[in-house]
């Protein structure tokens, strides 16, 4: 990927916990790394092809003087998602806030915060086979489209599917999101509850029946498992219910841990794994 590189922009601004930063302001040093295509621009010699970093500079400059945040942490953070929001080339920044006047008591040259953040992608499937069923998976599709902090890429067909899990219920009714997207893993997954809640999930047995269902089934590369959350998902190889759905989007989308592309996880459950997924 390529950068954009602005270092150590001067900016006057108000931010700090005492009250006399918050009054008398000080001096911030922001420098930041665009990670984005300049390709086309480049070959092209047209700057409406690019990012403007004249215009980041000034949107930044604006950004921090009209805000005010009690921690330069904060600052980083809210700055950075301006950035991405306010950008659409902007992949990836790097941004780091310098505080060369802060209240310290000892000689220092200068205290800093430096973070990453950008968009990633992840793909997500959805179920559903209480109600009407495809209302439902609308509904998740609009509020992920709705969000800000996230890009819906693609959807899937819907696809009906026999149950998962042995439980006896109603035939599914799934599919697939393909998204890019500025929340964390645990954060993506805790809107996905709320959208879940939104659409009247209630959760009483492992496999049951549900009005939706939303799972993280890839994430940007990530591997990574905890009490509340594993990605990728840990069953995603053994369900031709989402395998098949996702291989129309992403087929070629390789899973972090076995190595291979969706395409071939679907072919090994096509071969000799169980089948849910009802064909016309």
């Amino acid at each position: 990927m390529d950068q954009i590189i602005v270092e150590d922009l001067q900016v006057y601004a108000y931010h700090g916990v005492y009250q006399q930063e918050n009054e008398n302001g000080q001096n911030f040093y922001v420098s930041v790394i665009l990670d984005t295509d300049t390709r086309t621009a480049g070959m092209a010699d047209d700057l409406a092809l690019s990012t403007n970093y004249g215009v980041v500079c000034r949107f930044l400059h604006t950004f921090l003087t009209e805000h005010t945040y009690k921690l330069i942490e904060t600052a980083a953070e809210r700055t950075a998602e301006a950035l991405l929001l306010q950008f659409p080339r902007i992949r990836q920044v790097t941004l780091e806030i310098k505080k060369p006047e802060a209240p310290i008591t000892v000689p220092f040259g200068s205290v800093s915060v430096k973070i990453v953040r950008g968009w990633r992608r992840a793909y997500i499937a959805c179920g559903s086979n209480i109600g009407d069923r495809e209302a439902h998976l609308r509904a998740a599709e609009d509020a992920l489209s709705s969000d800000k902090k996230c890009r819906m890429l693609r959807a899937s067909e819907w696809m009906e599917s026999t149950p998962y899990g042995g439980v006896e219920q109603a035939d599914y009714l799934n599919g697939v999101f393909a998204l890019e997207t500025l929340y964390t893993p645990e954060e993506l997954l805790e809107k996905l509850h709320e959208i879940e809640k939104a659409e009247a999930r209630e959760r009483k047995e492992r496999w049951g029946p549900r009005t939706l269902d939303l799972d993280i089934l890839l994430y940007e590369g990530c591997v990574m498992h905890t009490k509340r959350l594993t990605i990728p998902h840990r069953d995603m190889c053994n369900r031709d219910f989402v395998l098949v759905p996702l291989a129309q989007i992403a087929p070629y989308e390789r899973h972090p841990v076995v190595g291979k592309a969706v395409i071939e996880l679907l072919e090994e459950v096509g071969n000799s794994g169980e089948k849910h997924v009802l064909y016309e």
